[in-house]
């Protein structure tokens, strides 16, 4: 089940900042910036799903609350999962959503992009 409060929050965060496209996606919630998923709550994990360049992957994992997404057995380069007790509040989850929401910036739109 989705923490209906932390995706009310991370909503909040990434309406903010840019348009954003919400869809329920992997048993949870996901925002998409671009066509592409910046950051989600997942139902499953029970974690903030943060997209973030493959190459500062293994640095960020470093972060308090950090743990590798895990997809078919195998670590996905590119997405971290950061535990609830890591974004208590918004001055925790706020920088994780901007690095989501950052990356997903960084990339093309995708095409027939909603946003």
């Amino acid at each position: 089940m989705v923490d209906e409060v932390l995706a009310g929050r991370v909503r909040a965060l990434v309406g903010a900042r840019v348009p954003v496209v919400e869809r329920r996606m992997f048993g949870g919630v996901a925002f998409l910036v671009g066509g592409h998923m910046a950051v989600g709550v997942s139902g499953r994990q029970g974690a903030v799903m943060v997209r973030v360049p493959a190459e500062e992957t293994a640095r960020l994992l470093t972060e308090p609350g950090t743990r590798p997404f895990v997809m078919n057995g195998r670590h996905a380069a590119g997405w971290l999962l950061v535990e609830p007790s890591a974004v208590e509040d918004d001055d925790d989850l706020a920088p994780w959503v901007d690095a989501g929401v950052d990356h997903a910036r960084s990339l093309p739109p995708k095409p027939g992009a909603e946003d």
